[in-house]
């Protein structure tokens, strides 16, 4: 079967395999149940041969054709408007009560921390109310989630109440007249109010959103990993704690714009805590003490009874609206108040689209943070009731909504945690339970708005900062990924500390860079071991954890993991020297040198091993400059009259290697085998004929 004529190194070897799982005879009697393989020792390329190996291939014009032919017209409208997939298999006997009840209880939930958290965006109250209505009926129709409660979220109407902040220069007053804000602005400059600066904000996210959506960026959201998220977030928690600082204890303190804005805030609050408004702090105490109170001992004892919550922040608001109303506080103690609420639906009004330039920055940031926390919360759901969402769906249906709550005085939308949960728990089967909501947020607006007029500012931040208690809490997260690893501990400290102390969207893009870097660093940083076989096996182990494997006679086997580029060769140069003992090239020159000298034969005693074989199984990727660095290792080892096996490279790898050798015609000789069994078979065999032909030849001498 073996020709002569025809290199050791390149002939087709067949020794077949007897026994591959007991090699030695007294086994096999004992296991001859057990199955045995017989089949050639493969490289390879003649595995390729023989199993009609074909690199798949496409055009671009056969795609388009399959992706044309698989378009369903009807498929198309469900999947764009999944109400009218759903809506038709709905059991209006067994689930419509259940929606009901948890629309009415998210509806409740939406009065307090609607205006809550539109005071936090630096928007009227009533703004929060509108989010909870004219976007939640557009999500209705096009969202593929049916349990995320959509509205306001802390985290986004901050960062939108700081743009606000920042690019607000007209105030318009109780009767209808417009006041700017900064006396010294120039006559040119552009003029937009709290509103205008918010509606453009929401526009933008939406147009951006729109653009995800049409070029398929569903899985943009990886990009935020679990821990950036969590340090995001809580860092964010704190920026919304010391947001409502100043109406949460009654102080007299200005907003502070720009970087390390936190750590003015917490100045300006520390200094003027010599003059707070007692009245306010006294109110702030009282219902902070009871929101707790339900919180911590209350709610878990009722959620036993009853699946509905008691709606404690709704309590609070009419309370204290109630308190303030009739005792008159607010104007003999100053208890700022919310003021004047406005009934019925708001007019449309176009976004300021000369702003956009301005923002894109913030606005790329909000979109991220927004679309991520609902991704979150949908997949939640959906895996815990087992159901689908569609990650570019959704991204249509918040570009959508957030276009129609840009025209009627809404901050961008998101998925709120809490709500969603209750939404859920309560017992919420679709988003009906969200009609359901809007239908009485509505009567809200049409009526019921005026009432909380005299609500003290100091209970809505009482509400915003107990509900922040699992966002702060968050910070404990930091030791735990620490634990699990230094990268991802390393991730939430960056983001968190960055996002605190500097800037929100600063914070994310700092987060985003760390987490670039940690895939990066640990994708370069490749790892080997040295494998040895485990006795009457064909199994190859890791010598350094399996104790009981042994390492195969004038063999040097190497598991390597990672990436060979252009980028890791150099360390993977160095893992090679660490593993196998010994550098080619330092042993080619210093042999150079004592040749130079007329010593011979003085350095044979470094050569470990005469074979050495590198087990790509669990190679991620390998480019033109690892195949290069491949043939020059090939070259040195070579000539140390040491060979070099390749084993379990996968079919990308290999066209790789094909693909260098066709477009540089060169033939490389590698010698790739489909398992290291096959390398370490081949390599005996190999290493057994040339002791035959030394001795031979040593005869003849």
């Amino acid at each position: 079967m073996v020709n002569e004529k025809t290199p050791l190194l390149q002939y087709k070897s067949y020794y077949f395999l007897r026994d591959l799982y007991h090699t030695n005879e007294d086994d096999a009697k004992q296991n001859s149940t057990d199955l045995h393989i017989a089949r050639p020792i493969y490289q390879l390329e003649e595995l390729h041969k023989d199993a009609h190996y074909e690199k798949p291939y496409t055009t671009v014009k056969s795609k388009a054709a399959n992706y044309y032919k698989s378009i369903k017209p009807l498929d198309c409208l469900l999947n764009r408007i999944p109400l009218l997939r759903w809506l038709p298999e709905y059991n209006w006997k067994r689930s419509f009560t259940s929606d009901i009840v948890s629309g009415i209880t998210v509806a409740v939930m939406h009065i307090p921390q609607g205006m809550a958290y539109g005071l936090l965006g630096n928007v009227p109250p009533i703004s929060g109310i509108y989010m909870a209505f004219f976007p939640v009926l557009v999500y209705f129709f096009f969202g593929t989630s049916r349990h995320v409660s959509m509205g306001t979220f802390a985290i986004v109407c901050l960062m939108t109440g700081k743009l606000v902040s920042e690019h607000t220069n007209l105030e318009i007053m109780a009767n209808g007249t417009q006041k700017l804000l900064d006396p010294n602005i120039e006559p040119d400059a552009l003029k937009v109010t709290n509103i205008q600066v918010a509606i453009t904000v929401t526009f933008g996210v939406a147009i951006l959103q729109l653009i995800m959506f049409t070029l398929q960026l569903g899985a943009v959201s990886s990009l935020l990993s679990d821990n950036l998220v969590s340090g995001f977030t809580c860092a964010s928690a704190f920026h919304v704690v010391c947001s409502q600082l100043k109406d949460l204890l009654g102080l007299s303190i200005g907003k502070r714009r720009g970087n390390f804005s936190f750590i003015y805030t917490v100045y300006d609050a520390a200094l003027a805590m010599a003059k707070p408004n007692i009245t306010a702090l006294f109110i702030s105490l009282v219902t902070c003490s009871i929101l707790i109170l339900n919180n911590e001992f209350f709610k878990p004892w009722l959620s036993k009874k009853c699946r509905m919550p008691f709606p404690i922040e709704l309590v609070a608001v009419f309370v204290g609206t109630g308190i303030t109303y009739f005792t008159g506080i607010h104007q003999s103690q100053n208890v700022t108040t919310l003021g004047y609420i406005p009934t019925g639906l708001p007019e449309p009004i176009m976004p300021v689209f000369e702003l956009l330039p301005l923002i894109w920055v913030d606005i790329i940031v909000i979109t991220m943070v927004s679309y991520t926390i609902t991704m979150s919360m949908a997949l939640i759901f959906a895996r815990k009731l087992m159901y689908e969402v569609d990650s570019n769906q959704e991204l249509l249906a918040m570009g959508l909504s957030n276009c129609v709550g840009s025209i009627f005085s809404c901050l961008p939308v998101t998925a709120s945690l809490s709500r969603s949960m209750i939404q859920q728990t309560v017992g919420g089967v679709t988003q009906l339970a969200s009609v359901v909501s809007s239908v009485l947020l509505l009567i809200v607006l049409l009526w019921v708005g005026p009432v909380f007029e005299t609500l003290p500012r100091c209970v809505l931040a009482s509400i915003i900062v107990i509900a922040l208690k699992g966002m702060l809490l968050q910070v404990k997260d930091l030791p735990r990924y620490w634990r699990l690893s230094r990268w991802d501990g390393f991730v939430w400290a960056v983001t968190f500390f960055t996002t605190l102390l500097v800037q929100i969207s600063v914070g994310l893009a700092a987060g985003v860079a760390a987490s670039l870097l940690s895939v990066a660093a640990q994708g370069l940083r490749a790892r080997a071991s040295i494998l040895g076989r485990l006795p009457g096996t064909d199994l190859y182990l890791e010598m350094k954890r399996h104790k009981a494997t042994v390492e195969v006679s004038g063999l040097r086997i190497i598991h390597f993991v990672g990436g060979l580029s252009f980028a890791s060769r150099d360390s993977f140069k160095d893992l090679f020297i660490q593993k196998v003992g010994m550098d080619p090239g330092a042993i080619l020159r210093k042999r150079a040198k004592l040749e130079q000298k007329g010593i011979y034969g003085s350095d044979q005693e470094d050569l470990i091993a005469r074979g050495i074989i590198i087990d790509f199984c669990s190679l991620t990727f390998l480019d033109p400059s690892g195949v290069v660095f491949l043939r020059q290792l090939q070259s040195d080892l070579e000539k140390l009259s040491i060979s070099l096996y390749i084993a379990g490279c996968s079919g990308q790898a290999y066209e790789v290697i094909t693909n260098c050798d066709r477009w540089e015609k060169k033939d490389s000789k590698f010698l790739i085998f489909p398992t290291v069994h096959d390398a370490v078979l081949f390599a005996q065999s190999n290493l057994s004929i040339q002791i035959k032909e030394s001795e031979t030849l040593s005869d003849k001498v």
